[in-house]
C-alpha cells in the first residue's frame, strides 16, 4: 500500500525509510533513542495499559480494518491492537530509533520512516482507521487517506496528564475539534485516567519521553497520573 514514488530505504529489521533531507529539521529528528527506551520499558511495565483499554474500546477495530498510525512511535499501541483486532496495521514516525524498535518487536506490521507533517506516503482512501495518539495532526492528509466511511482517532493529553512532573495542563479538545472540523465531524469524546506507583527508575524513564519537563530535581519514586482526551471523529464526504 505504501506509495513509492520517490527513493526509499528497506533496514535489515524491515521497515521503510521514506525520509528525505527536506523533510529533517535536525539531524536525528523525533524522538532519541533514550525516549524510546524509556516508553518501552513504561509499557512493559503496564503503566498504560488502561489508555491502550481506553484506545481500544473508543476505535472498535476489526479484521476487516485497515488502520495507519501517523506517529506510531515505538508501535506499542499500533502493534498489540493488530495483534488483538487482526487488522491490517501501518505505521509512520519520523524517528528511525522508534520505526526501528517497532518493527522488531512487530514484524507483522508495515513500518515506515516518513515525515507525516509533510505527507501520509499512501494512497488515497487507503485506510478505514487512522489513530493519532499524542502525535501528528495533518487533518488534510489524513482525509486524503481516509476512506469516505473512515474514522479518526486522535488522543491528547489530558490537563492532567504527567501533573506531579510538569504541572497542570490546558484542555486541548476545543483547539483540536477545530483543527479538523474542516474534513470530520466529531462523534464521540471520552477522557481515560491512570495512575501508578513508580519507581526512580520508571519516573526517569517518563521523563526522558516527554519533552519538556518542569521539573528540576532529583528523580525519587512518586505517584505519577496519566490522562488521555480521546476524540473519534468520522470523515466528512469532501474537503469542499
Amino acid at each position: 500500500m505504501c506509495e513509492r514514488g520517490h527513493s526509499f530505504d528497506i533496514a535489515r529489521s524491515g521497515y521503510i525509510n521514506l525520509l528525505q533531507p527536506q523533510d529533517r529539521r535536525s539531524r536525528q529528528p523525533g524522538d532519541t533513542a533514550a525516549a524510546v527506551a524509556g516508553r518501552r520499558r513504561l509499557h512493559d511495565r503496564g503503566v498504560t495499559e488502561p489508555l491502550l483499554r481506553g484506545i481500544a474500546e473508543m476505535l472498535g477495530a476489526s479484521a476487516n480494518d485497515t488502520v495507519l498510525d501517523a506517529g506510531c512511535g515505538d508501535g506499542v499501541y499500533l502493534g498489540t491492537l493488530a495483534g488483538e483486532a487482526s487488522f491490517a496495521a501501518h505505521g509512520v514516525d519520523i524517528s528511525v530509533a522508534a520505526v526501528e524498535a517497532a518493527a522488531r518487536r512487530f514484524p507483522g506490521c508495515e513500518w515506515i520512516v516518513a515525515n507525516a507533517d509533510r505527507f501520509v506516503p499512501y494512497a488515497d482512501g487507503s485506510f478505514s482507521i487512522v489513530m493519532s495518539i499524542t502525535a501528528r495532526m495533518n487533518a488534510e492528509e489524513f482525509r486524503r487517506v481516509l476512506r469516505d466511511d473512515g474514522r479518526l482517532l486522535v488522543a491528547i493529553p489530558a490537563p492532567e496528564d504527567l501533573a506531579e512532573l510538569r504541572g497542570a495542563g490546558r484542555d486541548r479538545v476545543a483547539r483540536t475539534v477545530e483543527t479538523f472540523a474542516h474534513a470530520f465531524r466529531l462523534v464521540g469524546q471520552q477522557r481515560v485516567t491512570t495512575a501508578a506507583d513508580l519507581d526512580a527508575g520508571a519516573v526517569e524513564d517518563v521523563l526522558h519521553s516527554i519533552y519538556r519537563p518542569l521539573r528540576q530535581k532529583p528523580v525519587e519514586a512518586m505517584r505519577v497520573t496519566f490522562s488521555l482526551d480521546l476524540l473519534l471523529f468520522r470523515a466528512s464526504q469532501s474537503l469542499t
